[in-house]
């Protein structure tokens, strides 16, 4: 095993060791507790079989286990509108193998690509405590002998994870739906998109190449956050192997589905081979989930979203660790917005297959985690296929091109491109790995601004046109609740070409979907109540620095009162949020109310 690998490992393991214990204390305390279907009285039974009809008398007769389902369908995402009659046919799949399911309740899905920009967008992040919420409340009824998680996108598989951990006495598998075919080419839909930020493109014209770009149902096919998501998933042996990146519609992604629904079914309680969720989630694979986010470049979304994620199940992970790892495991995969070509060229190439085996032979994965497949992560370097109506895995083989997926011994960077920046502005994330390295240091006067609106409106008026560090402040998780704030890149990008040296300071988020722009994000602690950004003035002088990990200001900001806290905004249901805001933790820590006056 790799050294870095160990040694993070097992000081993820030594600071986990109090919270872990009582997680799976927790665990063992409500596999006695709940789910248990014939201790419950006959008039909630009653209750909870009255809605069926074909599984009725099996229900009734306690034949076998009864699965819930979790969902997150809606038809406004194309990723989740192929989960319309899934319930349908994992109905008839656990039938095959004398079980039954159940829609056990929905969770909202809401869409960072719909929001960019918008006021909605101000729920995004907090959108995922909710579905966290919502999944314990579908799983709450004691009905369940297992889970099935559909979900794909940004804040949905985490949140459905975060949600179904408490109940993590019950195995779970995520069930994806899969992306779209392949749209125009990526690049250029950014070069539309840098034209219309230009003025030098039409609103229609915009709209036209976007609509190629995302044009049928599956999901967003750039190795955005929803399609890291996929990927952590595979990493941590929470899916049927290699089954994230199948298109939907497919005779293959049915035979997938059918096959979780018939493993979900040998793997829960009072079964020869349980696989609770709450074991399958240990430090071992919160460290796979981090080392697979390196090895392919991954969404900085997830710098938030895995420490949430791993805190779930009483692990403690933070940006040391993931720094660290990032200094041993090489960037092998790229995928637009790091390559040219997107997921679906991806997965032709070798994928999550190819990926996993050159980490596992290297010694950068743990291959001795508690997967929910047959055969444990080996399987995972495996790629499926059809043998006439015949689910198999084959081997993968070498990457089928090596401008998107490269053996570890000829990496395209021999590091996982995420860097902890530290400083006097506070601690904060930059991804090098999609950011050419003559631009990893920027050390510019700063432009100050309090939302992405003022930003853009700066760049029409030609006031950022020079060598510049934007710095958009009150965007964190008390403030405003953290809004993506994807829609700066084009104006900067379009700064960055015509030759000035431009970077990014927020304490907002950027997505797996960023691009070129060096950016320090997520920077903690956040500026609304006083913090170092909220010192801040125009001019100061602002150095990022992926190569030397500094993010900092030759400013006295001691000397200064802070820029005053705005006023929190209303209207499209931000004010319902006010609670989450009030009491959320940092950035480092998951963002997340829940978890910081959960216990958890």
């Amino acid at each position: 095993m790799n050294d870095t690998l160990h040694r993070v490992t097992q000081r993820v393991i030594a600071n986990s060791r109090a919270s872990r214990q009582a997680y799976l204390d927790l665990i063992a305390r409500e596999a006695d507790n709940l789910g248990k279907r014939p201790a419950v009285s006959c008039s909630n039974l009653a209750h909870a079989y009255a809605g069926t009809a074909e599984d009725r008398e099996a229900l009734v007769a306690g034949r076998g286990p009864n699965i819930g389902i979790v969902t997150a369908y809606n038809d406004m995402l194309s990723a989740h509108a192929p989960y319309y009659r899934y319930p349908e046919r994992l109905k008839i799949y656990a039938r095959e193998v004398g079980a039954t399911a159940q829609v056990a309740g929905g969770v909202p899905a809401m869409c960072d690509g719909v929001t960019q920009g918008e006021t909605g967008m101000e729920l995004s992040l907090f959108s995922r405590d909710v579905i966290a919420l919502s999944t314990a409340v579908a799983l709450s009824h004691a009905m369940y002998e297992g889970a099935l998680m559909l979900g794909i996108c940004d804040k949905i598989v985490p949140g459905l994870l975060m949600g179904a951990l408490r109940f993590g006495h019950l195995p779970a598998i995520f069930v994806p739906g899969g992306p779209m075919p392949s749209g125009i080419p990526n690049k250029e839909k950014q070069r539309v998109r840098q034209l219309y930020a230009e003025g030098k493109a039409t609103r229609a014209e915009l709209l036209a190449s976007e609509m190629a770009s995302y044009h049928s149902a599956g999901t967003c096919t750039f190795f955005g956050t929803a399609n890291s998501n996929q990927m952590m998933m595979e990493m941590m042996g929470l899916h049927v192997p290699n089954a994230a990146f199948i298109n939907p519609g497919t005779k293959l992604r049915q035979a997938l589905d059918r096959a979780a629904v018939h493993r979900l079914a040998e793997i829960g309680p009072g079964g020869e081979d349980y696989r609770p969720l709450g074991r399958c989630v240990d430090e071992k694979a919160v460290v796979n989930a981090a080392v697979g986010l390196l090895a392919t470049g991954g969404s900085t979304n997830h710098a938030i979203h895995l420490p949430a994620m791993a805190r779930a199940a009483g692990v403690i992970f933070d940006w040391n660790d993931l720094s660290e790892l990032s200094s041993a495991v090489p960037l092998i995969a790229q995928v637009y917005p790091n390559g040219a070509g997107d997921v679906n060229h991806f997965h032709n190439a070798g994928g999550m297959g190819f990926v996993i085996g050159e980490l596992l032979e290297a010694g950068l994965a743990h291959g001795d985690i508690l997967t929910v497949g047959r055969g444990g992560f080996a399987d995972y370097a495996k790629e499926p296929g059809l043998d006439g109506e015949e689910l198999v895995w084959r081997e993968v083989g070498p990457s089928g091109d090596d401008t998107m997926l490269r053996p570890v011994g000829n990496p395209f960077k021999p590091d996982g491109g995420m860097r902890l920046l530290e400083g006097n502005l506070g601690r904060a994330c930059f991804k090098t790995s999609a950011v050419d390295e003559a631009r990893w240091t920027v050390e510019a006067p700063a432009r100050v601004f309090d939302d992405q609106a003022a930003v853009a409106a700066a760049f029409k008026a030609g006031e950022l046109d020079r060598d510049v560090v934007v710095v958009v402040r009150f965007q964190g998780p008390r403030a405003n609740g953290m809004p993506e704030l994807h829609k700066l890149t084009p104006p900067l990008g379009v700064l960055q070409d015509r030759g000035h040296k431009v970077a990014l300071v927020t304490d907002g988020r950027m997505s797996g979907a960023s691009g070129k722009v060096p950016a320090a994000i997520h920077c903690t602690p956040e500026a609304l109540g006083g913090g170092p950004l909220a010192r801040l003035r125009d001019g100061d002088i602002v150095k990022v620095c992926a190569v030397t990990g500094e993010l900092s200001t030759t400013a006295d900001l001691a000397s200064r009162e802070p820029a005053p806290d705005p006023q929190a905004e209303i209207g499209t249901g931000r004010e319902l949020f006010g609670m989450m805001r009030r009491f959320a933790d940092g950035a480092e820590q998951g963002a997340s109310a829940m978890l910081a006056t959960g216990g958890m």
